[in-house]
């Protein structure tokens, strides 16, 4: 199911997705007397960075039990200005968000696929109470890429949590959260601005394509919150 959350400017989207991941995780917490922690994983790139910002100032959410990860990152330094790490630690472990947990995905003193599979086998990387997606002119969504050779593979209902993924056409390796882990996260948020991205969701929500928001979309169990800007 989607539902569309349509906002005029970025300060309104911005500020309606941070009040609505702080509910989400709240809600959360208090869901079950046992549940002690909750794991919210993030999105890197350009455009969440001013929701990063907004979030980090939640005060009312208890950010002590709150473990911050990443949907998926890309295989370089946590120094490097394309690491999707860096970008949480800049923007969002901050102010009151300061006190959360982090837990990084990409680990370059090892390989890639010998991370991956340490990620898989660790039972602190539990699967994301909540998530906030972004998505690309091609319909990716983390970094499940049409155009890797991984494809059939990190789009298998039997995939792993985390996948290894080597993108055609975008630089860098990746760690990402499969398909197969998105459609169990219990919410999901997808952060999205201008027409050509939100024609790029209808028509995957229209018919289904070859591309990662499509499946996400057209899985009859699923439910995607959009928060779409138009500027």
């Amino acid at each position: 199911m989607i539902e569309l959350h349509a906002f005029d400017d970025q300060s309104a989207q911005t500020g309606a997705l941070a009040k609505a991941v702080g509910d989400a995780l709240k809600a959360s917490l208090t869901a079950t007397p046992a549940r002690s922690r909750v794991t919210l994983a993030v999105s890197g790139g350009t455009s969440p960075r001013p929701f990063l910002q907004t979030l980090a100032g939640e005060r009312t959410l208890d950010w002590r039990n709150v473990d911050v990860t990443l949907v998926d990152d890309r295989w370089v330094p946590d120094l490097d200005v394309a690491s999707n790490a860096r970008l949480v630690r800049e923007t969002l472990l901050r102010e009151h968000a300061a006190d959360a947990r982090f837990l990084p995905l990409v680990d370059v003193g090892t390989t890639l696929e010998a991370h991956v599979a340490a990620l898989n086998a660790d039972p602190a990387r539990a699967l994301p109470h909540v998530a906030v997606l972004g998505m690309g002119e091609d319909g990716h969504t983390a970094s499940l890429f049409a155009d890797a050779p991984e494809w059939p593979h990190i789009i298998a209902p039997s995939a792993a949590r985390f996948v290894a993924v080597h993108p055609g056409q975008a630089p860098h390796a990746r760690v990402s959260l499969s398909l197969n882990a998105l459609v169990h996260v219990e919410r999901l948020f997808l952060l999205i601005a201008g027409r050509s991205k939100l024609d790029v969701l209808n028509a995957a929500c229209s018919a289904p394509q070859e591309n990662a928001i499509s499946k996400l979309a057209n899985d009859k169990g699923v439910r995607l919150d959009v928060y779409w800007c138009a500027n």
